[in-house]
């Protein structure tokens, strides 16, 4: 297959859906669109707005297609949330938002049938964040839904299906914390025996598979080629994963940052994950289980922040060091190495819009980071992808407490470049830039300690 130029990737996250035309010729995007990824309240349940959703991504393809021509297709999307089709390939059920809290009243039978951390790599997590239990939930709440169901596909192949047709799931998104997935054998768990969804589940397919080409109304719809091809998709860390794995010497660890924060070692030391520090395995492109961790890292910066704009100046980030003002966790209770853990401020609590909250705010959630990075055996250099790549406080702290290598991704969204780069055989190296010692590095490093000693004592 020839190397397409232009991809249009739709990139779904939590907290908005995107579409972005990357160019492989200079692996770079050259348009993005946005809109709000807000969940509609029901019935039945708190979902995904597909049919809006679907309609923006036509016509942003159509838009791309006729400012730059579209030559392929790429798909990725956060993890955690499954689609379950009827006989025809329609939805047999709205998309549950993973965040809605239906799936803890069927907790105590789902706990009971889920197969052990050890063999699955999957936490017990909150709420709908583990796929089979919002199976198990669903099918209690709509006592109709499983005789409805024909198919069940993970989310980035959901978009693929409606562009091609074509039913299937990829190994990066079945292998996200779902329950269903085991991955060190690349196969099923008995879950999905359990649950009696073996002959419903999806053929599992690697995420640089080609799907197909577009479907004849897609075409029709946006101006694209007939020809036109679609890849299987991905999910959006391992997206940011992708172009590392292939292009880098282990041991390294990438650090994905969006609504989710999530770091993936590999090749770093071999340590027994804990669960309830939200450490999971997840499954790269390459089918290779991956030690992880994660906690809600923009959603907590948007929670502190308030969306106010702040410029920090260098006294800003004198006064934190010096006076030790401190971000301790948790921000998000439900997720995290510190789940349970109650927000505290040490010192004095920084006003909103002030550059004192700004840097503290930054250097915790660098701290955060280092505590993902040291649960999952991370070694060698550190690669920060997302918008917290452009965050300098945040950058350094990560050197400082870490005292290893930290590059900046150049890239705007590591998810629609890695998406992209499916479509290509021989990748290089990513953009990226290695950040520079800090002058004050010493105080940032005893900075750095005295966070984790607080950190233990509210943890005693």
């Amino acid at each position: 297959m020839k190397t397409p130029r232009h991809i249009a990737v739709i990139d779904i996250g939590k907290t908005n859906v995107k579409l972005a035309l990357v160019d492989l010729t200079t692996v770079s995007e050259v348009a993005v669109v946005t809109r709000p990824n807000v969940v509609r309240p029901g019935p039945p349940w708190p979902h995904f707005d597909a049919d809006g959703h679907w309609a923006f991504l036509l016509d942003a393809l159509g838009q791309f297609h006729h400012d730059f021509g579209v030559d392929a297709i790429s798909v990725t999307t956060h993890g955690a949330s499954i689609v379950l089709l009827d006989e025809n390939g329609d939805l047999a059920a709205p998309i549950l938002d993973y965040e809605h809290d239906g799936p803890t009243e069927t907790a105590a039978h789902y706990d009971a049938i889920r197969p052990p951390f050890e063999l699955t790599g999957s936490p017990r997590l909150a709420v709908g964040l583990n796929v089979g239990a919002q199976l198990h939930w669903q099918f209690k709440a709509d006592p109709g839904l499983h005789a409805r169901t024909s198919h069940i596909l993970s989310y980035p192949q959901y978009w693929g299906h409606r562009l091609t047709g074509v039913i299937s799931s990829d190994v990066t998104s079945i292998g996200c914390h779902t329950d269903l997935w085991l991955p060190h054998e690349g196969a099923y768990s008995e879950l999905v025996e359990a649950l009696d969804i073996a002959g419903k589940m999806a053929p599992v397919r690697k995420s640089n598979d080609i799907l197909g080409s577009v479907l004849p109304e897609v075409a029709a719809a946006t101006g694209l080629s007939k020809d036109t091809l679609v890849i299987c998709g991905i999910h959006d860390s391992n997206a940011s994963l992708y172009p590392h794995i292939l292009t880098q010497k282990t041991p390294f660890s990438v650090v994905s940052t969006g609504t989710w924060v999530v770091v993936m070692a590999m090749g770093g030391a071999k340590t027994v994950l804990d669960p309830s520090r939200d450490t999971l395995v997840n499954v790269n492109a390459l089918g290779e289980a991956v030690p992880s961790g994660r906690f809600m890292g923009g959603r907590e910066f948007e929670l502190i922040q308030k969306g106010h704009p702040v410029e920090i100046s260098p006294a800003d980030v004198a006064q934190v060091l010096v006076q030790e003002i401190m971000l301790l966790p948790a921000v998000d209770p439900l997720s995290g190495p510190y789940q349970g853990m109650e927000m505290r401020w040490h010192g004095a609590c920084p006003s909103e819009k002030s550059g004192f909250r700004a840097v503290a705010l930054s250097y915790y959630l660098a701290l955060m980071t280092d505590t993902c990075l040291r649960l999952t055996g991370a070694d060698g250099p550190i690669i920060v992808e997302g918008p917290f790549a452009h965050n300098a406080q945040y950058l350094a702290m990560l050197q400082a407490a870490t005292g290893r290598p930290v590059l900046q991704s150049l890239s705007s969204t590591g998810t629609s470049i890695g998406a992209a780069l499916l479509f290509v055989s021989d990748i290089e190296a990513s953009k990226s830039k290695s950040i520079e010692a800090p002058e004050n590095i010493l105080q940032m490093v005893s900075y750095a300690v005295q966070w984790r000693l607080k950190v233990e004592r509210d943890l005693a």
